[in-house]
């Protein structure tokens, strides 16, 4: 009797309405929900890869980069500033997010636009011509999307908007594929974030509860959301080259058909770190700042035991991905992207550094100290780009990799002196993660050694003149 008991215990604990109970099963909800929707995002590139062409998947890697720099580079932190506020649940602070968010999106759709021609022009690409203002259109929408969205992110509260990310990538999918039976084009893809962005807007006003947005302007509101925002934006422009210098800067080092194999090696690769990266956006922020809240010595523990464990989750992920990722790419793709496998295991094993560190930076936006956050993006997209380019002008393709894992490296310092300045820093944590992560980098080069010699051989590099 007393063992089933203390079996239930971990169950109890995982049902209570604690904040770590609550941060749990959040953390679980976002585990499960990206897993489904990056499967059904797999399935369709299953698909799409028998459907189209790798060059295809080229000319849409060129077109997010610039979607997706377009965004960084005018983020002001909606979401953090929502979920930090003690203004958070106030209507009048969300419609004054909800009209900066709008106006922000048809912005970007202007600029997206106007960056179209030259473009097309610097990676001598003509169709981004016509492309880019069709796919940009999405920004437009997605500044129209409710806050509730954030709200939930703010409690912790997120069945039901991750059920709305799933069945918005559901519909996203059929239409693509569809799409790309009918007209085996590459217009089958750009219209794929536009019909995402329509699904999820509808979806979300649908069923998620809350105050009901209307267009407004509170003046405290703005300046409170600008002046936390402000280092956000700044930060964002650093994180832009963090997190897509490498394709911005292989986009013009490798052809169109290379550069689309790896996108395909780099989407596998860092699978597991746009997971965890998900789970630390919508989580840990509540949870670093409750725990700062609550100063008891067992809430530091119970912080201490998820970062273990997220950390733990992550690397076992990492590991395997390095180990099996050629068999892995073997298995699911034809010929013309095998070379995709020996990408995955060297991408896999250069994200390691990035993962151990990756619990640390949210203390910084949960204490409000959004300007060392940003000397943390600074330092991340500087190293990042430098790495990149050094490794790709003088190793091609393995060097350009190898620079991703160098930049993990060399932030963690920086990490340190953030975490320590909050006091979240574990020594005993990144000792024990990086240990591993070496003796695994060099294991899973070894593994696959002549996968990585017919990558080095196949792979299409050229210098820029």
């Amino acid at each position: 009797m007393r063992v089933a008991v203390m079996s239930l215990r971990p169950v109890q604990k995982l049902l209570g309405d604690g904040l770590m109970a609550r941060a749990a099963r959040s953390s679980a909800i976002v585990f499960t929900g990206y897993g489904v929707s990056q499967a059904l995002r797999l399935a369709s590139n299953l698909i799409l890869t028998r459907l189209l062409f790798p060059e295809a998947f080229g000319m849409m890697t060129l077109i997010s980069v610039i979607l997706i720099g377009l965004t960084l580079f005018s983020d002001i932190g909606i979401s953090p500033s929502i979920s930090q506020s003690k203004r958070g649940d106030d209507p009048a602070f969300l419609d004054t997010a909800y009209s900066l968010q709008a106006i922000r999106g048809v912005g970007l759709w202007l600029a997206a636009c106007l960056l179209a021609y030259p473009a097309s022009l610097f990676y001598d690409a003509p169709d981004l011509l016509h492309y880019l203002p069709v796919a940009s259109f999405a920004m437009v929408i997605i500044g129209l999307n409710t806050t509730r969205i954030y709200t939930a992110y703010r409690h912790l509260q997120l069945g039901r908007v991750t059920f709305v990310d799933v069945a918005a990538h559901v519909i996203q999918l059929v239409v693509i594929v569809l799409l790309a039976w009918m007209t085996r084009s590459v217009w089958a893809l750009v219209v794929g974030d536009v019909i995402y962005a329509i699904a999820h807007l509808v979806l979300a006003k649908t069923f998620l509860a809350g105050h009901r947005n209307r267009f407004g302007w509170e003046k405290a509101a703005a300046h409170e959301l600008i002046h936390f925002g402000k280092w956000i934006f700044i930060s964002t422009v650093f994180n832009f080259f963090a997190q897509q210098g490498d394709k911005l800067v292989l986009g013009k080092y490798f052809s169109l058909g290379t550069l689309g194999i790896y996108n395909i090696g780099y989407y596998f690769g860092t699978f597991p770190l746009v997971i965890a990266r998900e789970i630390v956006n919508r989580v840990l922020i509540p949870v670093y700042r409750d725990v700062a809240e609550d100063g008891s010595p067992e809430s530091a523990r119970r912080l201490i035991q998820m970062r273990y464990a997220m950390t733990g989750s992550l690397m076992a992920m990492l590991i395997l991905l390095a180990i099996s990722g050629h068999a892995l790419i073997n298995t699911l793709y034809d010929a013309r992207y095998i070379t995709a496998g020996a990408m995955l295991v060297l991408i896999a094993a250069a994200m390691m550094p990035e993962a151990i560190g990756i619990s640390y930076d949210r203390a910084a936006l949960a204490a409000g100290d959004s300007k060392r956050f940003f000397v943390i993006s600074a330092a991340r997209g500087t190293f990042g780009v430098l790495a990149l380019l050094i490794g790709v002008h003088f190793w091609g393709a393995v060097g350009a990799i190898a620079g991703i894992g160098a930049a993990g490296l060399l932030l963690h310092p920086f990490l340190i002196w953030l975490a320590v300045k909050h006091r979240v820093w574990d020594p005993v944590h990144d000792l024990l993660f990086f240990s591993i992560a070496a003796a695994t980098a060099i294991l899973a080069v070894w593994w696959n050694l002549d996968e990585i010699h017919h990558m080095i051989a196949t792979a299409k590099v050229v210098r820029p003149e």
